[in-house]
């Protein structure tokens, strides 16, 4: 079954996904703006009785592509540390920019780092990696870079996340995306439904609500139906509940 979610901040994730109507969480397990390790948190146990599917989502700071070794092994560490906190949760996912390389640096050499992470470990839960908004030495933005990238890491046990917003500030046709990028992966994981503040091509990574973005809402529903797989809303927390609303109407869940 296919479950509609929402990210949620705040103390009580599973509260918060009822005032939402959200069947799906997804949560950070530390500061999403720094390097800490996450410790077990203290509404574990509800979080897992709760019933709810559950998704984690990384710190944005980790980027295992990365050129620089200060930043690319710390990187590989935090999925380590994530991943088996996610475990402790039943985690479906754990969710991972594609990252970049540096500017002047060859964007192969991103690719090859995201292989070694996987030839080196293993994960308990299954990384899903997103794709980003902008950026020329991004290794997620573009389907062409997806097609690299699924060349270097498709043979290991590893996901896909799609987000709307960024695919939509990447310049991609959201029509034909799901279609397009299943035909390099073989599959898509989790959708993030967001909406735009910007325009098609902006490669700004601005989420809206549905009903205050620049991407019909119809094209987002459009982009899960052919999914069909789980997804959840990170839009603005004040327009969330309308907007899984509006996606279990569309969806007829």
């Amino acid at each position: 079954m296919v479950l509609i979610g929402a990210h949620v901040r705040g103390d009580d994730p599973v509260a918060e996904a009822q005032r939402v109507g959200a069947r799906a969480v997804q949560v950070f397990l530390a500061d999403p703006q720094g390097w800490k390790k996450p410790v077990r948190r203290p509404d574990a146990d509800a979080l897992v009785a709760s019933g709810l599917g559950i998704y984690a989502h990384a710190p944005y700071l980790v980027n295992v592509a990365s050129t620089n070794n200060r930043i690319r092994i710390p990187s590989r560490n935090m999925i380590a540390q994530h991943t088996a906190a996610a475990a402790e949760l039943g985690a479906r996912g754990l969710v991972v920019h594609g990252g970049h390389v540096g500017d002047g640096d060859d964007v192969a050499v991103g690719f090859d780092n995201w292989r070694k992470t996987f030839e080196r470990a293993t994960f308990p839960v299954r990384v899903l990696v997103e794709n980003t908004a902008g950026g020329e030495n991004a290794c997620a933005r573009t389907l062409d870079r997806w097609a690299m990238l699924w060349d270097a890491i498709g043979g290991y046990d590893v996901g896909v996340c799609l987000d709307t917003c960024h695919a939509w500030a990447a310049g991609e046709d959201l029509e034909t995306i799901v279609e397009r990028l299943t035909a390099i992966t073989g599959r898509i994981d989790l959708v993030h439904a967001n909406s735009s503040r910007d325009p098609h091509g902006s490669s700004r990574d601005r989420h809206a609500s549905f009903a205050d973005g620049t991407i019909p809402p119809e094209l987002i529903a459009h982009v899960v139906r052919e999914a069909g797989c789980d997804v959840v809303v990170e839009t603005p927390a004040e327009g969330q509940a309308d907007d899984v609303a509006f996606l279990r109407e569309a969806l007829g869940a």
